[in-house]
């Protein structure tokens, strides 16, 4: 339907705004214009949270009962690590809400506002009270405000729940003083309302009401926080953390009825035993390392120019299988330029011109009079570009002509037409731009005329050129009634036109991108480009780039024809994907989610919106994007360029890879620590391990996690191998088993040693120092053995990595302060070990370092070592050529 066109605006030169030494001072004054939301945790609340965790609350019990039995030492010191960790969780804390600010400060919606008499974009937080608002379709609003020119429609939904945009007029001057509050809803209001979305128009308008003071803001925090719904891996690791956290107190309890009634032992030395293996057992580092991973890998990826507006969607970047690109602006630079006029049988190239031949004048005109004056579009910048500079100083040029109203392109017509008043009384001016096809259609050519404009095209489109047809036509309208706009026809087709010719224009690709989609290709991630252009100017892109040399390409209307089964077959051979509008490219995505298929998706506009919510990761462009098309996406690449998204797969990759390295390590550092917790009491050995053991362990532990295999840089092969399926989890028990293997055999060395001690009569704090002392070193064996399991362990000690030296000083610091120090050692239950004592270490450490060796092999020879966290198995091919 055929909708008013908005009215003109004042030049923005002419309008000063606030100056910026004004705005500072409201800003200062009135505070940023921020929405009620949540504020990161304070550090009593995180205090509260780390001491109310299981494995604090058993550290305060254990303290407890060594106060019981007279061992205040040991007391202290438990009682004294719960500072320890919460310093720990403090410093990682801050460190996570340091990265997510920064993405907070990135993602923030932007406002263009002028100030002291010039345009400028600035975040939305820092919009005051009295600034002017430059709004154009597609952006968010900023701030409660009065429109003071043009006219626009709003989306208002948010507030009201009307689905259907609302037009505003401009309000009348002095307004702002004299206005109470406007309601929001209605046709023909000035008032503007923080959040709802431009759909039509241009405008400027003046900001009333920040903040808490909006009419959002006075709905209430709710509306303005988002509880973000726990991803499938997070889901995955809290039923695992949970299923554990079972077992681990069925598992304390028996080990408490066992020391006491099968060994003997006091009942409180009995409970210490229990609680050391609920200790062990429980892994409270997975929260942490999703928590921690998740947060820095967004901000990492920040860092290649690509905003993460949801860290989860971190987690689908490393099983992305399908990218479906746009073309202009993404594959291309978006900088258009009118490279060829064509009129009949005539062509005229810019290129080496000096003037435009006369039978292109009228052309270039009514290509100009079918364009906006101040387009926010490429294409239409480069025609009226190119008009001013060919037609400039002759009557041909109509700079501040207004439309008495406007035919917007449409699904059913793939072309606009602008109605202008002419100096004939009740006759008006047509100009019309668009498909060529559509523009023939409407000026009613026979088949012959048409064939030959096709021709035309397809010879312009083979070269890459994106081609649009003009018309003009003339129209007597009925009288109108008095003081009314003529009935204007329901549509296009209801006038007569005639056809002037064709413009092609010219976007040449970006040349990073040849190289980037051939990286695709070896990481196993197909490219499909959705493009609304002409299929020939789609082939020829995708060729120039490398995207594909197959000649097949899907289009709209074709689509309109296939059911789901016929257009899932013809995918598998096509590519390509033109001539689509935006209900195509969301019937395309979600196709290929069905199929099993994980969509990374592009695009700019309002209407893309729903693709890219549909899609796995939505990726919107930060350069020429909406701010609807922005709030929709999971990721915004900030320079719009597609080797940004090609560099957010591989760090998605990087990240995937570090989190199953780290998971691997938890579970396989965590099975000895069980082992010598439990074993001992079944076979009437002397206690090896106690609280005050499993805490200084947990020292070692959490940082290896949450630092060092954070900051592992990603595998040689990261960008050679194909996808991992979604159902790949770091928790699947295949990858868990192999884990666990590498501990308990770590175990049995352990316990063997353990064995040969005792039989040698070594005493107890001996025997638990060599152990103890073996099993400090065997974390740092593990953190070497899945840091990559394609090579032995200890070649991977020359890889950078700026951590891991760091963690192996302090674990040695650590052990020689624990050996070293009297006091520390009898509070260990220590003793020094002599030679001999370091000769059984360095041997039981030899074996373990063998027996990690050994399950590597066996891991490759069975295939495992991809499937525990390689992500080497390809996902379902059922869209793959």
């Amino acid at each position: 339907m055929p909708t008013d066109q908005a009215t003109p605006l004042r030049e923005a030169p002419t309008l000063q705004g606030l100056s910026a030494a004004e705005a500072a001072r409201r800003l200062a004054a009135e505070g940023p214009n921020l929405l009620p939301g949540s504020a990161p945790k304070s550090m009593l609340a995180i205090v509260r949270d780390v001491v109310t965790e299981p494995m604090f609350l058993m550290l305060l019990a254990a303290g407890g009962i060594y106060l019981a039995l007279g061992d205040r030492a040991e007391a202290m010191f438990l009682l004294g690590f719960v500072f320890v960790v919460i310093g720990i969780t403090l410093a990682q804390e801050r460190k996570t809400q340091r990265a997510l600010e920064s993405l907070r400060d990135l993602s923030a919606p932007r406002a263009l506002v002028i100030r002291d008499g010039q345009e400028q974009r600035i975040a939305g937080r820092e919009v005051v009270r009295g600034d002017l608002l430059v709004l154009h379709e597609g952006d968010r609003i900023a701030a409660d405000a009065l429109l003071i020119d043009g006219q626009i429609e709003v989306d208002e939904s948010l507030l009201t729940g009307e689905a259907v945009p609302v037009t505003k007029l401009p309000a009348a001057a002095g307004t702002m003083q004299t206005m109470q509050a406007p309601a929001p809803g209605g046709d023909g209001t000035p008032g503007l309302f923080a959040s709802t979305v431009v759909t039509r128009g241009v405008g400027i308008a003046e900001v009333y009401a920040t903040a808490a003071h909006t009419a959002v803001g006075r709905i209430g925090a709710d509306l303005a926080t988002t509880v973000q719904p726990p991803s499938a891996l997070q889901q995955d690791s809290r039923r695992l953390v949970r299923n554990l956290g079972t077992g681990a107190v069925v598992l304390a309890f028996a080990q408490v009825l066992l020391g006491w009634w099968w060994n003997g032992q006091p009942l409180l030395e009995s409970l210490l035993s229990g609680i050391a293996l609920a200790m062990a057992i429980l892994p409270e580092e997975i929260p942490v390392i999703l928590t921690v991973f998740l947060a820095l890998g967004a901000w990492r990826i920040s860092r290649q120019k690509v905003l993460t507006r949801v860290v989860t969607a971190v987690e689908a970047l490393g099983a992305i299988t399908v990218l479906a690109v746009d073309k202009t602006g993404t594959l291309t630079i978006n900088r258009m330029a009118v490279a060829e006029l064509a009129s009949a049988d005539e062509h005229f190239r810019p290129e080496g011109a000096s003037e435009l031949p006369e039978h292109f004048h009228l052309l270039t005109e009514f290509a100009m009079l079918a364009t906006p004056g101040d387009p926010f579009d490429p294409m239409e910048k480069a025609i009226q570009q190119f008009g001013h500079q060919w037609l400039q100083g002759t009557e041909h040029v109509h700079d501040g002509r207004e439309p008495e109203f406007e035919y917007a392109l449409s699904g059913e017509i793939l072309a606009m037409t602008r109605v202008f008043a002419s100096d004939e009384p009740g006759v008006h001016l047509l100009a019309t731009k668009g498909a060529p096809e559509a523009v023939a259609d409407l000026c009613h050519l026979d088949a012959g005329q048409r064939d030959a404009i096709r021709r035309q095209v397809e010879a312009m489109a083979e070269r890459g050129l994106r081609v649009l047809g003009v018309a003009r036509g003339r129209w007597k309208g009925a009288a109108p009634a008095p003081d009314q706009s003529p009935p204007w026809p329901q549509s296009q087709h209801d006038f007569d036109f005639d056809f002037l010719g064709l413009v092609a224009l010219a976007d040449p690709p970006r040349p990073e991108v040849p190289a980037a989609l051939a990286e695709c290709r070896r990481a196993g991630v197909r490219v499909i480009m959705m493009t609304g252009d002409h299929p020939a100017t789609a082939r020829a892109i995708a060729r120039q780039v490398g995207l594909s040399e197959r000649p097949e390409i899907i289009t709209g209307a074709e689509l309109e024809t296939l059911d789901d089964a016929a257009l899932r077959e013809r995918l598998r051979h096509v590519d390509l994907c033109a001539r689509l509008q935006p209900r195509h490219k969301l019937r395309l995505v979600q196709l290929l989610r069905a199929s099993g298929e994980v969509v990374a998706m592009t695009g700019d506009g309002v209407n893309d919106a729903p693709a890219l919510k549909a899609a796995d990761v939505g990726i919107a462009m930060g350069e020429r994007g909406t701010d609807v098309a922005r709030e929709a996406a999971a990721l915004v690449l900030l320079d719009d360029s597609f080797a940004r998204i090609v560099a957010a797969i591989r760090q998605g990759r990087r990240i995937d890879g570090n989190i199953r390295k780290a998971t691997r390590f938890v579970f396989a550092v965590h099975a000895p620590i069980i082992a010598l917790a439990m074993v001992p009491t079944l076979l009437h050995w002397p206690v090896l391990l106690l609280p005050v053991h499993i805490v200084l362990l947990e020292l070692l532990i959490d940082p290896a996690c949450s630092i060092v295999f954070e900051a592992e840089a990603e595998d040689s092969d990261t960008m050679e191998r194909a996808p991992r399926p979604v159902s790949d989890s770091p928790f699947a028990f295949v990858p868990l088993l192999w884990s666990v293997l590498q501990g308990l055999g770590m175990a049995a060395v352990l316990l063997a040693g353990q064995a040969w001690l005792v039989h040698q009569g070594w005493h107890p704090d001996q025997g638990r120092a060599v152990v103890f002392s073996t099993l400090v070193l065997g974390v740092l064996l593990l953190i070497l053995a899945n840091r990559d399991l394609s090579r032995p362990a200890l070649w991977g000690v020359t890889d950078p990595n700026p951590w891991l030296w760091r963690m192996a000083t302090g674990m040695g610091m650590l052990l020689a302060a624990v050996l070293g120090i009297p006091w520390l050692r009898r509070l260990m239950g220590l003793a020094l070990p002599d030679s001999q004592g370091l000769v059984v270490a360095a041997s039981l450490l030899a074996l373990c370092l063998a027996w990690l060796e050994l399950v590597r092999l066996a891991g490759r020879l069975l295939g495992a070592s991809g499937k525990a966290g390689r992500g080497t198995a390809r996902p379902p091919e059922r869209l793959r050529p």
